[in-house]
C-alpha cells in the first residue's frame, strides 16, 4: 500500500511488431553457466516470458546481470523477481538482493510481460554470451481472443482441495480494511473509531529499525499532534476496544516505502522477535505482510514460522502483495504464500495501481477497474494452490485512494459473486466457483470514511449473503 497512492505501474500495450530472432546459444561467463528464455505464455499481440539462470559450473555465482535486445515495437511491461533499467530497446535485469547468489548445481529465475510478437536477441549474461536459450514454447494463437458472450450454464461448483484453515476466530467471509498511523488528506481516526463494518483492521505500518529483520512501532507524531494528542497509550487501549467488540486487529509491515529485508536467519529471527515483542507489547492479533519492495521467501517463510510456534494456531498471517507479485507461482511472493498455506489465513492482493495484467486463462490481459480483472487474477491464487479461504479482494476505498484501478463497491460485489458463485460475472468466467471465497480488503479505513464510507457499507453487508 501507498501513502502517497499515486503510483501506478505502466503495462502491457498491445503493438504490432515484426517477429525477431531469439538468442544465441554460446558459452556464457565462467564454465557452465547458462541463462536461458522461453515464453511460457503468448497471446499474439503479447507475451510472458522467462529468462533461467543456472549455474553449471564448480563455483558459486554472486550477482548476475542479464541483457538483451527487443526489436523495434515490442516492448517490456512488468517485471518480477529482478530490478530493470532500459535504454532504448536494449534492457538489463539485474538481481535483487536475496536471489543474486547461485550456488553450483542450482538455478534463479525472473520473468517479465512483453507487448508485440518479437522475442529477446543479443543475450548477454553478466557481460557475455547467455547460451542454454531454446526457442518458445508456445506459439502465438491463430485466433483472436473470444469476444462472444459467456456461455450461460453455470461453471462446475467443485473447488479445489482444501484443508481446514487455521483456527483465527474470524467470520467465514470478512473485511480487512488498514488504518493510518500517519496523516495525510484522509481524515485522521482514531482506532476506536475504525467503523463496525470492519471485521479485521490492519494498522499500518511497522517499520525497519537498524537491525537487518527487525520492526518497530509507535503512534506517529503527525498523527498524534492531527488528533489533538493521541499516545501509545490510547492506541493500545484502542486495540483493547475493537477486540471487545469482536473485531481483529493485526500490524501491518512495510508499505510503499518499507524497506524490511529478511534475507538470512539471523534476520528472519530478528523478525520475529520483534513482531512478537510488539504483539506482547500492543496486543496485536496478528501480522500482515505487504513488503512492496522484495522479499526472500525462505526466510520470510522461516521468521512467520517461528513467530507462529510462539503465538500459537489463533496467529493472524495476512499478505498484501501487489498484482505483479502474484502473476506466477515461481514469483517470490506467491512462493512465500504457497510455501505458509498451512499457516497462513488470507492474501489480499492489491488489484489496483496495476493497469492491465493476465489472468488465468493466460489469453489476453485485463484492463484493471473491472468485473474481469478482479475475477481473472483471483482465479490465478484459486487454480494454482490456494485455498478460496486464502483469498480476498483488495480494492481502493474510493477517490484518492489509489491511482488506478478505483471501482464503485457494487464492481467489488460483481467479482464477489462471479467467484462465490458464478453470477454477476463479465465476459470473464472462471472455471469453477469458490463458495468459499474469503472476503474483501480496501486501502484504506480512513479514505473509505473520506468518502462517506460507502466501500463499507456496501460490500460488509454483502458479504454475510455469500454461501
Amino acid at each position: 500500500m501507498k501513502r502517497s497512492r499515486s503510483l501506478v505501474f505502466s503495462l502491457v500495450t498491445a503493438v504490432v511488431a515484426a517477429l525477431g530472432a531469439v538468442w544465441v546459444a554460446m558459452p556464457a561467463f565462467a564454465a557452465g553457466v547458462t541463462a536461458s528464455f522461453v515464453k511460457t505464455a503468448d497471446w499474439g499481440s503479447g507475451w510472458e516470458g522467462k529468462y533461467t539462470i543456472t549455474n553449471g559450473g564448480g563455483s558459486t555465482v554472486d550477482g548476475w546481470t542479464v541483457a538483451f535486445d527487443l526489436p523495434a515495437g515490442t516492448t517490456v511491461g512488468s517485471y518480477w523477481d529482478a530490478l530493470l533499467t532500459s535504454s532504448g530497446q536494449r534492457h538489463t535485469f539485474t538481481n535483487r538482493s536475496w536471489n543474486g547468489r547461485i550456488a553450483p548445481g542450482t538455478s534463479v529465475s525472473f520473468g517479465f510481460l512483453g507487448s508485440g510478437p518479437g522475442a529477446p536477441t543479443n543475450c548477454q549474461l553478466n557481460g557475455t554470451a547467455c547460451g542454454g536459450g531454446t526457442n518458445p514454447t508456445t506459439a502465438p494463437p491463430t485466433t483472436a481472443p473470444p469476444t462472444t458472450a459467456p456461455p450461460t450454464t453455470a461453471p462446475p461448483t467443485t473447488p479445489p482441495p482444501t484443508s481446514p484453515p487455521p483456527n483465527t476466530g474470524l467470520p467465514k467471509h470478512l473485511l480487512t480494511g488498514y488504518w493510518h498511523n500517519f496523516d495525510n488528506p484522509a481524515v485522521e481516526l482514531r482506532l476506536r473509531d475504525v467503523p463496525a463494518e470492519y471485521d479485521v483492521v490492519a494498522v499500518a505500518f511497522a517499520e525497519a529499525t537498524a537491525t537487518p529483520g527487525a520492526v518497530t512501532f509507535a503512534v506517529d507524531p503527525g498523527l498524534s499532534t492531527a488528533l489533538g494528542g493521541y499516545t501509545d497509550a490510547d492506541f493500545s487501549a484502542d486495540v483493547r476496544a475493537l477486540q471487545s467488540r469482536g473485531k481483529k486487529v493485526i500490524i501491518s509491515v512495510g508499505g510503499e516505502t518499507g524497506r524490511v529485508a529478511v534475507n538470512d536467519a539471523a534476520s528472519a529471527a530478528a523478525f520475529s522477535d520483534s513482531v512478537h515483542a510488539l504483539i506482547q507489547r500492543y496486543g496485536f492479533d496478528g501480522v500482515d505482510i505487504d513488503l512492496e519492495n522484495g522479499l526472500n521467501p525462505t526466510y520470510m517463510a522461516q521468521a512467520l514460522r517461528s513467530l507462529r510456534a510462539r503465538v500459537g494456531a489463533g496467529l493472524i498471517i495476512a499478505m498484501a502483495p501487489q498484482t505483479i507479485d502474484m502473476q506466477s507461482p515461481e514469483s517470490s511472493y506467491f512462493k512465500l504464500a504457497l510455501d505458509i498455506r498451512d499457516i497462513l489465513t488470507v492474501v489480499n492482493t492489491q488489484f489496483y495501481n496495476s493497469g492491465a495484467m493476465l489472468g488465468c486463462d493466460r489469453n489476453a490481459a485485463y484492463s484493471q477497474g473491472t468485473v474481469n480483472f478482479i475475477v481473472a487474477l483471483a482465479c490465478i491464487q484459486l487454480e494454482a494452490g490456494l485455498r478460496p479461504d486464502q483469498v480476498g479482494l483488495g480494492l481502493p476505498a474510493g477517490p484518492g485512494a489509489a491511482g488506478g484501478g478505483i471501482v464503485a463497491p457494487a464492481v467489488v460485489n460483481a467479482a464477489l459473486d462471479c467467484l462465490a458463485r458464478g453470477t454477476n460475472c463479465g465476459s470473464f468466467r472462471p472455471p469453477r466457483t469458490y463458495p468459499g471465497i474469503r472476503g474483501a480488503m480496501t486501502w484504506s479505513v480512513n479514505w473509505d470514511v473520506t468518502n462517506g464510507n460507502t466501500f463499507a457499507r456496501t460490500v460488509a453487508p454483502h458479504l454475510d449473503t455469500l454461501p
